[in-house]
This record gives C-alpha cells, sequence and structure tokens, in this order.
C-alpha cells in the first residue's frame, strides 16, 4: 500500500502532505468507508498534494552503538497525473562526502512498467540506474529505504481493515509477491480525520515487528497537515533514522527538470 508511507516520507516529503476528509464523511462519522476507499485516499493526501512540491531534509542516522551522521539535502517533487506517475529529485548538500550526490525518481502508477531510478556519485563522476530489486535497500546509509522515499504501488498489496478506533482505520497488507520483499505484512495506523498514514509496522516472516515508521510532529502548510519530523526504528540491523523538513512549499511551479542530464548539473530550484 504504500504509496503512502514516508517517505512519508520524502520523500515522500514533499509528498507527504494531507488533505482533510470530506464534508460528507466528517458529517457521517459513524459510515466507515471500504478499505479500497480508505488507502486510495491515504494515497493521495500523502503523495499528491498540490501540483508539485519542494523541501529541505536533514537526516540524522543513529546506529546501533548510538553514533550519529547527519545528511541534509532538498526534494523536489512534481505531479504527472493526479493519482499517477509522478518525478522526485533528491540533491544533497551536506556533509562533504555526499555533497553535489543526486538521486531522481520517474515513478509509474502501472504496475507493468518499474520505476526508473539514477543516482549520480560526483566522486566517481557516475550516473547509476537503480534496478527494480535494489527498491528496497537502505536509501543513502539510512534506515529509510529507497521504496520508502517515492513510495510503492497500492497494487503490489492486498488490504484488510483489521480496526477502527476513535482516531484510526487499521489496515493490514500483505505483499501479492511475498519472495520480491523481506516482510511478511504491515500495519498501517491512518488517521480517520486527515487520512494521514502515522505509523506503519512490518512483520517478518515469524510475525515480528522488526521496523517501524512514524511521523513525530505534523504542521499545517499552505492549509495541508504535513508531518515534518517522522522517525524508522529497525530492530534487525539496530538503532533508527529521524527525518526533519523545513521550508515545505506546494504549487512552486517546477519545469521540466527532471532529465538524467541534470544529474551531474542540477536545476537551480534544488540547490538554494
Amino acid at each position: 500500500m504504500i504509496r503512502y508511507v514516508m517517505t512519508m516520507l520524502l520523500l515522500s516529503g514533499l509528498a507527504i502532505a494531507v488533505l482533510g476528509a470530506d464534508e460528507a464523511d466528517q458529517g457521517k462519522s459513524e459510515q466507515v468507508p471500504s478499505v479500497d476507499t480508505i488507502v486510495e485516499k491515504a494515497n493521495i493526501v500523502t503523495y499528491y498534494q498540490g501540483n508539485d512540491g519542494k523541501a529541505k531534509v536533514k537526516m540524522t542516522i543513529i546506529n546501533k552503538q548510538g553514533q550519529e551522521r547527519e545528511r541534509e539535502f532538498i526534494i523536489l517533487r512534481k505531479d504527472v497525473e493526479d493519482g499517477g506517475d509522478q518525478n522526485y529529485f533528491v540533491y544533497f548538500q551536506r556533509p562533504a562526502d555526499v555533497r553535489r550526490m543526486t538521486y531522481m525518481v520517474h515513478k509509474h502508477a502501472a504496475l507493468d512498467k518499474d520505476d526508473d531510478r539514477w543516482l549520480y556519485l560526483p566522486a566517481l563522476g557516475l550516473v547509476k540506474r537503480i534496478a527494480a530489486g535494489d527498491k528496497r535497500t537502505s536509501f543513502v546509509g539510512s534506515h529509510f529505504l529507497y521504496e520508502d522515499v517515492s513510495g510503492r504501488s497500492l497494487e503490489q498489496d492486498t488490504h484488510e481493515l483489521l480496526d477502527v478506533t476513535d482516531e484510526f482505520f487499521v489496515v493490514k497488507n500483505v505483499p501479492k509477491k511475498p519472495d520480491l520483499v523481506e516482510f511478511a505484512y504491515y500495519n498501517v495506523w491512518i488517521d480517520r480525520k486527515t487520512y494521514l498514514p502515522m505509523k506503519m509496522e512490518y512483520y517478518d516472516k515469524n510475525g515480528k515487528n522488526y521496523r517501524t515508521i512514524e511521523a513525530k510532529k505534523v504542521e499545517t502548510i499552505q492549509k495541508f497537515p504535513t508531518p515534518v519530523r517522522s522517525e524508522v526504528v529497525d530492530s534487525k540491523i539496530g538503532g533508527k533514522t529521524i527525518m526533519e523538513y523545513s521550508d515545505v512549499q506546494y504549487d512552486i511551479g517546477l519545469g521540466d527538470i527532471f532529465k538524467e542530464r541534470y544529474l551531474r548539473r542540477p536545476p537551480r530550484e534544488a540547490i538554494r
């Protein structure tokens, strides 16, 4: 399910704003939508607010020994079609060992077409294509994954409504192709008023929770409630990663900047 995460996140940072529930749902809170309606709304409000967006991100990576590393970058997002294809561009500013590194995604909604992902490594002068099988590997050494950044297709999982509380819809998501992922299923707590995913818990083949992503702080920006601090904890590798968002903007009128040539020469929108 999730194109609605994080990325939250990242990614989905930009892509992670939230829209309030419509008036009909607010006025009829006793009516529970279908699980398909819930996950579709969560996907839209998480990744598709405004036509585009921009944010500065501070990432703090804490290993199991408590040692910290930081990354700072700018993320840009532009929708090709609302609820459909999207483009992402990430430009790293600090520290020196990752400065000028760039990451770009052309996300495709169709299941029969893999996302196109590129990573530019300035120290090597190398543009690397990220294979589909690498989507669930670490994003630049953090506890977030490449897939967390731009999201997971709703069609990749089956969805079951486990519980409805005063605050949340709790949805269980099971991969249709379990051999392609490291988790057996994940549960998501979705705010009933905003449809913002507030927590995601991943479970292994033995039914043990090993990874949790949470929205720790939410602010309203340009009328959209937006997670500005998120955190992932992974008990298998130990430690956690914190993402903090600032200078979040929507509908800034991004041009056609999501091209491979800009990996080496980032557009000015990405560097200031």
